[in-house]
């Protein structure tokens, strides 16, 4: 049913939050979700540091040492989808504690296990994991953060997700090069994710979410809690609201929700952004550690190069926050992609080990730029009601790019024989480069509320006015 415009309307508690000009919840909630997105990155990609050392415990060719990296994935599409369900029927703090459950037992258990038929299916299980919380904290932070400030805490939310990335060299270094059962130790760490449950019950629920479901008095002691916060901390009160559009919540289930205009165009368009995207990403993060091997430097010189290089991850996601509410979304993360994809092409073009660092350090900066600007912009999409659902039938069915990167890779640098290497980091760059040519038809939600975003039609704003 559609909410009126009158006094303790959705619409009137929604202009309430969109008028706070900073983060209004206090920082557990950053700090829960910021943990959450760290050891979910820190889990995509630790198997592929781990990949030599499965490879020769289990006696494993090339091609069948992929597998857990494919395994992962797919359960990521799955847990993605299940979970986001859940997230948009019971809630996003139900969905992120689900989540945390889930790959954290994952993570255990591929740590113990002792077969590698075993190894793939924890990973499939914690890959259902990993999916699941990056579509429930991708949500639930663009629906609590206020407009002005949507891409801002996104993108310092992703400064943990991409510390996880950069730690993995660190643990990888200090485990895989001094310990027979590294390997193992590498997913322990992962499952340390479940402490995180001690505080997430603790977060409050979205209020986006409570009044898509008719809880507005639960919605208005959450925004009334934020109002509290956010005076005390500016000295002042806030600017008076400015009424905005209600948004229709249909009692459907999600998925139905986005099969009309105009989220169809919008799930099309974001799907084939995100499988593009992840044919690269995933070929980047998950083989360039096996790809170095096999041109030649030693596991503990790749690891170092990718240290090194990893090191450009918190500069992007600095840069992202910084950057993310000052200019169109969509352009700044074209922009972002195709520096990525320059990075990429000088690294198979040019591979010393100085080429490996500055190209690498270049691509970790412009890759972490974009990518929470590309999670928040696919948030913004579509309707609160079908929201993770949404993420999650984009970023998620998009790792069906990522599922296959691995293999279309060994593919690619087998068949080209000794320009093999090359070929395989043009093939990411390529990808990349078609991402980046589908962003400009998507929406412009830069600054705007998203229950604005949903009456628009799909513009060209370049620069958002301050």
């Amino acid at each position: 049913m559609k909410k009126g415009a009158g006094s303790g309307s959705g619409a009137e508690l929604i202009s309430r939050l969109d008028r706070i000009p900073i983060w209004p919840f206090g920082s557990t909630v950053l700090w829960v979700i910021g943990m959450g997105f760290l050891v979910a990155f820190y889990d995509i990609t630790n198997v592929s540091f781990a990949l030599p050392k499965i490879a020769g415990y289990f006696h494993l060719s090339s091609a069948a040492s992929a597998i857990p990296v494919t395994a992962s994935l797919l359960g990521y599409i799955l847990g993605s989808y299940l979970n986001s369900t859940l997230a948009d029927l019971k809630g996003r703090r139900t969905a992120i504690i689900s989540a945390t459950i889930l790959f954290t037992v994952g993570s255990l258990a591929t740590t113990f296990s002792f077969s590698y038929g075993w190894l793939i299916v924890w990973r499939f299980v914690t890959g259902m994991g990993i999916g699941a919380e990056i579509a429930a904290i991708s949500t639930y932070i663009g629906e609590m953060a206020p407009a002005p400030v949507r891409g801002r805490y996104t993108g310092m939310a992703n400064i943990w997700s991409f510390t996880g990335l950069a730690v993995v060299p660190f643990v990888a270094l200090g485990l895989l090069t001094h310990f027979s059962w590294g390997w193992r130790g590498m997913f322990f760490v992962g499952a340390l994710a479940g402490l995180t449950l001690i505080w997430a019950f603790r977060i409050p629920e979205s209020p986006r979410w409570l009044i898509a479901h008719d809880r507005l008095a639960e919605a208005e002691a959450v925004i009334q809690n934020g109002e509290a916060r956010a005076e005390k901390k500016l000295g002042k009160s806030l600017p008076a609201p400015v009424l905005l559009a209600d948004e229709t919540h249909e009692q459907k289930f999600p998925t139905s929700a986005l099969f009309r205009p105009p989220y169809l165009g919008r799930w099309l368009l974001l799907f084939f952004v995100w499988v593009f995207m992840y044919l690269s990403d995933y070929a980047w993060l998950g083989m360039a550690p096996t790809l170095l091997v096999d041109k030649g430097y030693s596991l503990a010189s790749s690891t170092l190069f990718l240290l090194v290089t990893g090191i450009g991850y918190p500069i992007g996601a600095i840069l992202s926050a910084w950057f993310g509410d000052r200019f169109e979304r969509k352009y700044s993360i074209l922009v972002g992609i195709v520096v990525y994809a320059l990075s990429l092409a000088a690294f198979g073009l040019f591979p010393s080990g100085a080429t490996i660092v500055i190209a690498g350090f270049i691509l970790s900066v412009a890759l972490v730029f974009f990518f929470p600007l590309l999670y928040a912009l696919t948030a913004e999409s579509f309707p609160t009601q079908a929201r993770a659902t949404g993420v999650s039938l984009t970023d998620g069915i998009g790792h069906v790019g990522g599922a296959l990167a691995p293999i279309f890779t060994l593919a690619i640098y087998a068949a080209f024989g000794h320009t093999g290497f090359l070929m395989a980091f043009m093939y990411m760059a390529l990808t990349a480069i078609i991402c980046a040519i589908l962003l400009p038809f998507g929406v412009a939600a830069t600054r705007k509320s998203l229950e604005v975003v949903h009456h628009e039609p799909a513009d060209s704003v370049g620069v958002v006015s301050q």
